[in-house]
């Protein structure tokens, strides 16, 4: 009788405390994601505007991430029947606050704030237009901040998706300072 009592308590304990091992403090992952930006261009009069980024995550003690990475952003304005596109290439690092998760730990809801410095390119260094006209705005470095919502839901052990929403203030740059990103993303755990 004392054996099937202390089975039954090691199995109670074992579901109460399942996790399936995540977020274990210095487990790493990394994540690649894509999203749209600035008013969802690729819906809006043909204009295309999208960011894709790759980036590092590292687990705290307390379940919270670091994330380090690097970012593409670009937008088409359009000119005439022509657009011209303005790149940034930046480089983040940041710390992501979870705020809240379901009971069985696969749902993760985080705020996240980083900093960001990059480089931003207007008409891939062309100056001048076929029409003879000139842009007066110059390529340069970037810098600033980005304030992050993000969804973290298990598919698998390993496997995470990400939904998130970003909104990057960047100083330095010849274009809006602000952007809104929405975006998905998958990350696998090392």
């Amino acid at each position: 009788m004392k054996k099937w009592i202390a089975i039954i308590i090691c199995l109670v304990l074992i579901i109460l405390h399942a996790e399936a091992q995540r977020r274990i403090p210095g487990q790493r992952g990394i994540q690649a994601s894509v999203g749209v930006s600035d008013g969802y261009g690729l819906l809006k009069n043909k204009k295309i505007s999208y960011q894709v980024g790759i980036s590092l995550s590292h687990y705290t003690l307390n379940k919270n991430k670091w994330l380090y990475g690097v970012e593409y952003w670009e937008k088409q304005y359009c000119y005439g029947n022509r657009s011209i596109p303005v790149s940034q290439l930046t480089a983040e690092y940041g710390y992501y606050y979870t705020f809240w998760s379901n009971w069985g730990k696969d749902i993760f809801l985080s705020g996240g704030i980083s900093g960001l410095a990059g480089y931003e390119v207007l008409n891939w260094g062309k100056k001048e237009l076929p029409d003879g006209a000139t842009l007066t705005d110059k390529n340069g470095l970037i810098g600033g901040t980005a304030l992050t919502f993000e969804i973290e839901t298990y598919v698998y052990d390993r496997i995470i998706l990400l939904i998130h929403i970003r909104e990057r203030i960047l100083f330095g740059s010849s274009i809006n300072k602000f952007h809104h990103l929405t975006g998905l993303g998958i990350k696998y755990i090392l």
